[in-house]
């Protein structure tokens, strides 16, 4: 494969990208004032997060056979997991709390902290 057909390849890929999430935009431009439109706008973002949250600590477990039980991995999961509350109580911005957490459990992660 070229240079020139790899690009290409790039752009339609991009481009599909962007136009699958473009399209609901415009056909849904009529109905912002509809009820359901204006009912999901509030409440599938927070049970989206939800669902990720819970699906992210699946397989945590920390008081696994009745004691602390914070593997290599559960302590970073536990301090992202603090950093992401106290973010978001603090600033109540989404983007800033998830950057925020997922820069705190990356840098422990590939640092291989453990306290």
């Amino acid at each position: 494969m070229t240079s020139v057909s790899l690009l290409i390849f790039i752009a339609v890929c991009a481009l599909a990208t962007f136009a699958t999430r473009l399209v609901p935009f415009i056909a849904l431009a009529r109905q912002t004032d509809h009820p359901l439109t204006l009912h999901l706008g509030r409440y599938l973002p927070p049970a989206v997060m939800a669902i990720l949250v819970i699906y992210a600590l699946r397989e945590f477990r920390p008081l696994a056979e009745g004691q602390l039980n914070a593997g290599a991995d559960g302590w970073p999961m536990i301090v992202a997991s603090l950093v992401v509350v106290t973010l978001h109580l603090w600033r109540r911005h989404a983007l800033l709390s998830i950057v925020g957490g997922t820069a705190a459990y990356m840098t422990m992660v590939q640092l291989g902290w453990t306290p």
